[in-house]
């Protein structure tokens, strides 16, 4: 992978992490269009630059995690309780996950059975009841973190799943957009953590190595790395703004005709490519799942 290739993979990120159409589909994806081989460290890379797109979250909203003069710890107890579901079970079915984030024509078929979904989300619900953050019960956050854990299934969406989520308890499009950002910083903050400190990647090669050993092994390493999480940054900043804007205007039916063309596309090429279906794996472990 060179810097051209890392610049496209992080915008990618930046522009999907948080919009209801699948990051990991769309890295995945661009990854096999620029015919990219498979690597430890390109797996590694794709979950570390997460970490940009956490800090565009926290950077929007600064007041919400770090206003001391008016803290509230209800805020933090309830992201705590609502990522608890995400974690345990995506270590629980880590195996079972992985199995299928190499196989494209799956992912691809998700992006289209979801986009159906968002379809018909805003005739669904039509009459919100919470419109804050701050109305919001433990009970409810919990359940939101339930829905998230759909988005283990590669090619769902984890900005989706929540969101839908939210507004099955009674959530606005806006409120339960931005909760879905709030649940995202713990959630892909453990999974950043996890990929890039304690899992042990390429344990069935000769040379396996921790996330970090990858990213110091040469110059060029830390630099696509730091590229990669800049690049995310600033692109993720853009498409959060964007994002709320276009949905509390329009709601979901652009997402959804967007996953369903995206998707038909994408099954057409990769079944007249089986073979760079096959080779193109780019398997992100399970942990990358949450922050579809």
């Amino acid at each position: 992978m060179n810097f051209f290739e890392a610049i496209i993979i992080a915008i990618i990120e930046g522009l999907t992490e948080y919009l209801p159409i699948s990051s990991t589909a769309h890295m995945g994806f661009t990854a096999a269009l620029m015919g990219l081989p498979e690597s430890e460290f390109l797996k590694m890379f794709q979950v570390s630059i997460q970490f940009g797109a956490i800090l565009s979250i926290v950077v929007l909203y600064w007041k919400k995690f770090f206003d001391l003069k008016n803290f509230n710890i209800g805020f933090y107890i309830k992201l705590a309780c609502a990522v608890l579901p995400a974690l345990v079970l995506g270590k629980l079915l880590d195996d079972k996950i992985e199995a299928v984030l190499g196989n494209q024509i799956a992912i691809s078929s998700m992006l289209v059975f979801g986009g159906i979904i968002l379809l018909f989300v805003d005739k669904w619900f039509k009459n919100p009841k919470i419109n804050d953050e701050k109305d919001i019960s433990i009970k409810t956050a919990v359940t939101i973190g339930f829905w998230q854990c759909l988005a283990m299934m590669p090619g769902t969406s984890r900005s989706a799943a929540s969101i839908i989520g939210g507004m099955t308890q009674g959530l606005s499009r806006k409120a339960a957009a931005e909760f879905s950002f709030f649940l995202a910083v713990p959630t892909m903050l453990a999974v950043t953590v996890y990929s890039v400190f304690v899992k042990t990647w390429g344990e069935t090669t000769a040379n396996p190595m921790k996330g970090y050993e990858m990213i110091f092994q040469d110059q060029e390493h830390i630099i696509l790395f730091l590229i990669g999480n800049v690049v995310a940054f600033i692109v993720a900043l853009i498409a959060v703004k964007s994002f709320i804007s276009v949905l509390t205007k329009y709601g979901f039916k652009f997402w959804g005709w967007y996953r369903i063309i995206i998707g038909i596309v994408l099954l057409v090429y990769f079944s007249y490519n089986p073979t760079e279906t096959q080779n193109e794996n780019n398997k992100v472990s399970i942990e990358t799942t949450t922050q579809q």
